[in-house]
């Protein structure tokens, strides 16, 4: 398939100006496909003479084309370009028809059929370039027009769309015209919905999900909208320009590949935000976030729009930013800036020291499939970190004025970085041109370290750099409490600019001095000799949760670095993880020692010791919430004890008595957990997996079940399962990605020792065969992540040299392989 180039969406930017589109959609043909109508009415700008442009359009079948009402060959149909030629200056009026095929990879229109009740929905999903497998367009986020909707539906369904819908009969909908938007933004939602309807400043909200979820909608439906009308409201505090849509609806879709989509007026989320299990508050957190991110996209990225992927980042960074925010200040969600540093901030520190890591607004973006690319923890993670560092810097008063010089300048229309940065200097008097310099168009991740030098009464601290941005920071300076030796009380917390002029006087010597205090900044961090002794003792001692996260982020960046031995990571969280309380920041730890320390960082001699180590501080844990006063924490200690079992016995007794004794009950997701781990240990069998999707049909049910079967140690499994996977095209994205889910376990690294060499050339095929989603769910789930051997990173070099995966498989892949390099090199720090 071609893909946009930077200079032809240039070309015919500058050619055409697209006014209108009317699409119409049939979906009652069938399983398979379903009917496009699409008319384009367009100016041609060419100061003289015709023009050559073309219309992008993936069909299963075209049908037929008129232009100016005269026909047009369809076999003309190159790839996805269909060639418009000779077009004089002037109205203009394309009419495409023709048949398109449903998706079952999360691509264009996802057909689903709910395996609980049979009940089929679909939804579009157009992001980057998918436009093209529902609706013919000149495909490209500069080209806004305005859009009418109508569709032919089956009887039952209804239609969701980008503006109110109206059921006009006989199974058609019409949805309101749409404002001036791109092309990737137009959405439809269609199936048997079960919805929740209310009104906020006189605009409909709803939200939707299947029918086999009302009940789990239903039951949070009034934090759902509480959230919704909280971050609604104080959007509208910081900005000066109004909602700028006629509705606004989020439906919770099946088998949905990203988080969520910010199409106006109508976002999609994955449909595992409908909690049909207990959840914990960090969970119920995110959620709430992930809410505010996408309601921030309806003015950045709706209402202003990109020019050119290349600037992604002003899109994904500042929702990023504000989802944190605003969720921190309008809802009771108000640690979220905590969870940000353990979990977010980490994904982007980790692409930021890949080969595959680019600025956060990168300029060398050619074409579309480059720009699929960079949806990664930079374009996220980092550029919300390089925002909160320009709030700290800027003050939020004129970061805020800026923003609403940006919308007011831009409303309906597209904007690039450059138009960003001018209109912050419109509302500051200092130099967010070099600021954005230094931040934004240069790769990597600073190192700070503290040195604290002078006498004991009069010390001084000098923070080196490595790197080259400026950075306003906080220092935290901590003493022992003179009556706990365990606890740690703040004696100050100083604002330092980095490069530092001089040394700054801070008095006597402290217990421990954490730079970066309170996590403004985007930066590693490292602890001075006297520090981190400290911190080995007293690290649970700290007040602040979020000064924990910056601690325990610095010593993962240690382990990662080779500069901290995993073991001492894991003695660290086996001392002080007992005594904590935030649930982001327990989770994330127990995530990292056990799915990296454990699985890849040591050696299989010394694995059993790591999960040892981890299954007693999940113990720990459960006994300390006996009393029922921590259910959050609870859960996650009892989900980390299933995952690092290395026996079978107390787990299976859980399942067999259908609860963990003092709580909580087992529900469907805490059955599949153990039944995994279970089948991982060889401890049940295809008749028990059976049985238990039984008793849980749901979709959920049908992805525990994959798991489960491709975790068996059974050599007939694993073929069964890798058949699956690779010799056939069967499963969609779920079912693919559970089953590779439970394929490459550690325990089975001699039972699976032939399919590694066979990954490599299959998932260049599969990428081949069914595109970037199911690429990218080949290269992050099925890699065999488990095998840290030089033969692993050798036949995956050999790969990239000489298969030609295509991009979105290649960067899955070259990502994979540096972390396997770093795996590597973290076992021979640790036994040197």
């Amino acid at each position: 398939m071609s893909v946009l180039t930077r200079d032809e969406a240039q070309t015919r930017a500058r050619l055409l100006d697209v006014h209108h589109y009317a699409i119409d959609l049939d979906l009652t043909r069938g399983d398979e496909t379903f009917d496009s109508r699409t008319a384009i009415r367009f100016t041609v700008r060419a100061d003289e003479g015709t023009a050559d442009t073309f219309v992008e359009v993936k069909p299963a079948e075209l049908r037929s084309v008129t232009l100016d009402g005269q026909p047009l060959d369809p076999t003309a149909l190159d790839e996805n370009r269909l060639a418009l030629k000779d077009l004089a200056p002037g109205e203009h009026e394309l009419r495409v028809e023709a048949a398109m095929r449903y998706s079952r990879t999360g691509e264009g229109m996802h057909r689903f059929t709910d395996p609980a009740d049979g009940e089929t929905y679909v939804y579009t999903q157009l992001f980057l370039d998918d436009v093209q497998r529902v609706y013919a367009a000149f495909d490209q986020p500069d080209l806004k027009a305005v859009f009418d909707l109508t569709v032919t539906a089956p009887e039952g369904w209804t239609v969701l769309a980008n503006g109110v819908t109206e059921d006009t009969g006989q199974g058609c909908w019409k949805a309101a015209t749409t404002p001036l938007i791109s092309t990737y933004l137009v959405a439809v939602a269609a199936g048997p919905w079960h919805s929740v309807r209310t009104e906020h400043r006189g605009l409909p909200f709803g939200i939707h999900c299947r029918r086999s979820l009302a009940p789990h909608l239903d039951t949070d439906a009034d934090e759902l909208l509480d959230v919704t009308r909280a971050c609604f409201d104080r959007y509208h505090e910081k900005f000066d320009e109004p909602y700028p849509f006629d509705s606004y609806d989020q439906a919770f879709v099946p088998e949905f590949n990203a988080g969520a989509m910010e199409n106006p007026g109508l976002v999609t989320f994955r449909d595992e935000f409908v909690f049909r299990s207990a959840v914990t508050e960090t969970q119920r957190q995110t959620r709430a976030m992930v809410i505010a991110h996408e309601m921030a996209h309806m003015w950045f990225g709706d209402l202003v729009t990109l020019r050119w992927w290349d600037d992604i980042w002003l899109n994904e960074s500042f929702a990023e930013y504000m989802g944190y925010q605003t969720t921190a200040e309008a809802t009771r969600f108000t640690d979220t800036w905590t969870d940000f540093g353990v979990t977010r901030k980490a994904w982007g520190y980790d692409a930021d020291q890949r080969p595959s890591t680019h600025p956060v607004a990168p300029e060398d973006v050619q074409d579309t499939a480059s720009a699929l690319l960079n949806f990664d923890g930079i374009s996220y993670a980092k550029g919300a970190s390089a925002l909160r560092q320009l709030v700290a810097w800027l003050g939020e008063k004129d970061f805020l004025a800026g923003i609403n010089i940006h919308f007011e300048r831009h409303r309906f229309a597209n904007a690039s970085l450059a138009d960003f940065i001018d209109s912050l200097a419109a509302a500051t008097d200092r130099d967010v041109h070099a600021w954005a310099d230094a931040w934004l168009r240069t790769t990597g991740v600073d190192t700070l370290v503290p040195t604290v030098t002078g006498d004991n009464g009069s010390r001084a601290l000098t923070v080196r750099r490595t790197g080259e941005r400026p950075h306003r920071i906080a220092v935290g300076l901590y003493d022992q409490d003179p009556g706990d030796e365990g606890l740690l009380t703040p004696r100050e917390r100083l604002d330092i600019d980095i490069p530092q002029a001089e040394p700054r006087p801070i008095g006597k010597l402290p217990a421990l001095v954490v730079l970066n205090d309170g996590d403004l900044s985007y930066a590693k961090i490292r602890f001075d000799a006297d520090s981190f002794r400290t911190l080995r003792e007293s690290l649970s001692g700290l007040p602040d949760p979020l000064t924990r996260a910056v601690v325990w982020n610095a010593l993962r960046d240690a382990v990662r670095d080779g500069d901290l031995p995993a073991a001492t990571y894991l003695d660290i969280a086996r001392a002080h993880l007992p005594h904590e309380t935030d649930l982001a920041l327990v989770d994330g730890v127990l995530a990292f020692a056990s799915g990296q320390i454990a699985d890849r960082y040591v050696t299989p001699e010394q694995r059993p010791a790591a999960l040892s180590t981890l299954a007693e501080l999940c113990r720990d844990l459960i006994r300390r919430t006996e009393d029922g006063d921590h259910p959050g924490l609870r859960l996650i200690a009892v989900r980390h004890r299933i995952a690092t079992a290395a026996h079978p016995d107390t787990i299976a007794a859980w399942l067999a008595d259908g609860t963990v004794p003092g709580g909580p009950e087992l529900d469907p997701e805490l059955r599949w957990r153990i039944l995994t781990r279970l089948a991982v240990l060889g401890a049940t069998d295809e008749a028990a997996i059976a049985a238990e999707l039984a008793n849980d049909p749901s979709a959920t049910g049908q992805e525990g079940a994959a798991r489960c079967r491709a975790a068996l140690p059974d050599t007939e499994a694993k073929a069964r399962a890798w058949e699956a996977m690779f010799a056939s095209d069967d499963l969609s994205n779920y079912l693919f990605t559970a089953t590779a889910q439970g394929f490459w376990q550690p325990e089975q690294a001699d039972l699976v020792r032939d399919y590694v060499p066979r990954y490599y050339p299959e998932a260049v095929a599969l990428a081949a065969r069914r595109g970037p989603a199911m690429a990218d769910a080949a290269g992050r789930w099925a890699f065999p992540a488990h095998a840290v051997d030089a033969d692993t990173l050798r036949l995956g070099q050999e790969c990239l040299a000489d298969a030609e995966p295509i991009p979105a498989l290649r960067r899955k892949l070259t990502d994979q392989l540096d972390d396997l390099a770093r795996a590597l090199r973290v076992r021979e720090a640790g036994t040197a």
